[in-house]
């Protein structure tokens, strides 16, 4: 944890800053990443949202069945929220069946039949673990009546999540002009489904699914490589978007995902992501530098029944770093208000930075840890007299 020396400099009433001391470590050296042979790239810790590796992250290029991650998405929403249940019965349509719709045949599917009835549940694993593009469509018609009302669904859903560079046309990921995404955008949507649906994402760990008798296994090969700790995420593959890789592993409390777009084969998507995962979790960590409840000052409270306030952090806080580079961490605030009563617990007076080599990695608020309540008229006006003075002499 980090130790807080306070130095304060008084401006017109606004205290600033409070300086970390903190004894500074050998240089420690990260080297550059590895060479990735992908049409774009990007690795991400999910904790923290810092991009370790990029190459051409924001380039639009053809997802394929990467797509499914945002039918995958939008699906585990809306079973979450309770608009639908994994037991519904899903009546398979036409659209969604490679003997009455040409554009499934030679592709990855479920092989669910027309005019039969098959539970929600068994479609959202026939999309994630084996890649059905009959099951996107059957989900697609269930939730939205048709599968351009579910593009502009998927769409809405993008845009929440700030993907701004991707548009969705289909469920399925099926070669489309106007369907694109980044590797930026689908590594934004992987940490996304690991964040706000474990339930859905702990179905991407699954190697094998069986459906009507049909064992077939998940493309992802990464989940066979027990040293990586791999937990998903999705595979893809057309002619016109190559073969690429969304992956995520865990190691030593820290979660990646990696992306790989446009590679020359299954090997090469696999052996690229291995290259990306292995070297975050080689030369770098993520760490906590304070906990919930840390406390950086103690401030003089105006018009308050308590003379001071404890002024710190509530929420846990994240930062990544290369590794042997925590002890050169440093901590400064800034006070941007005056601490005045009443104070609720929680409401913010400044803002915290995390430092290494004096840049700035990581902006938290420095918040009220307590509440503080009014108090009454005397002390009220004693407290004006003090600070009109405060404020002459300063």
């Amino acid at each position: 944890m980090l130790q807080h020396t306070t130095i304060r400099s008084l401006t017109a009433g606004l205290v600033a800053l409070a300086t970390s001391c903190i004894s500074f470590a050998a240089p420690v050296v990260t080297p550059d990443p590895p060479k990735v042979n992908a049409k774009g790239y990007v690795l991400v810790d999910h904790l923290t949202g810092r991009t370790l590796v990029q190459h051409n992250a924001d380039e639009r290029l053809a997802p394929a069945s990467l797509t499914k991650m945002m039918t995958s998405y939008v699906l585990g929403t809306e079973i979450k929220n309770g608009n639908v249940t994994e037991q519904d019965m899903v009546k398979i349509g036409p659209n969604a069946s490679l003997y009455t719709n040409a554009e499934l045949r030679g592709s990855s599917l479920m092989f669910v039949q027309v005019d039969t009835e098959v539970p929600l549940g068994e479609l959202n694993r026939g999309i994630i673990v084996v890649s059905g593009n009959d099951a996107c469509i059957a989900v697609a018609e269930h939730l939205a009546g048709t599968e351009d009302a579910f593009a502009d669904m998927m769409n809405a859903y993008a845009d929440h999540l700030g993907m701004s560079g991707s548009h969705f046309m289909n469920s399925h990921g099926l070669d489309h002009p106007e369907h694109y995404t980044t590797a930026r955008d689908m590594a934004t949507l992987g940490s996304a489904l690991i964040r706000d649906l474990p339930e859905e994402y702990a179905i991407y760990a699954d190697k094998s699914y069986t459906w009507d008798g049909r064992e077939q296994f998940n493309r992802n090969a990464l989940l066979w490589d027990k040293d990586l700790g791999a937990d998903g995420i999705k595979t893809g593959h057309t002619n016109e978007a190559g073969y690429s890789l969304v992956s995520s592993a865990v190691k030593d409390d820290m979660r990646l995902v990696a992306v790989v777009m446009g590679t020359d084969s299954t090997r090469a998507r696999n052996a690229e992501s291995r290259k990306l995962l292995q070297y975050g979790f080689r030369f770098f960590e993520t760490v906590v530098p304070y906990d919930p409840g840390t406390v950086f000052a103690e401030e003089r409270v105006w018009f308050g029944t308590q003379e001071t306030i404890e002024l710190g952090v509530l929420e846990t806080v994240a930062t990544t770093l290369p590794k042997g580079q925590r002890k050169n961490l440093k901590a400064d605030f800034e006070l941007t208000s005056r601490p005045e009563a009443p104070i609720s617990k929680g409401q913010q007076f400044g803002v915290v930075h995390v430092t290494l080599d004096g840049e700035d990695i990581a902006t938290y608020p420095l918040v009220a840890l307590h509440d503080v309540e009014e108090a009454g008229w005397m002390s009220k006006l004693i407290d004006h007299i003090l600070l009109f003075i405060h404020n002459l002499t300063n």
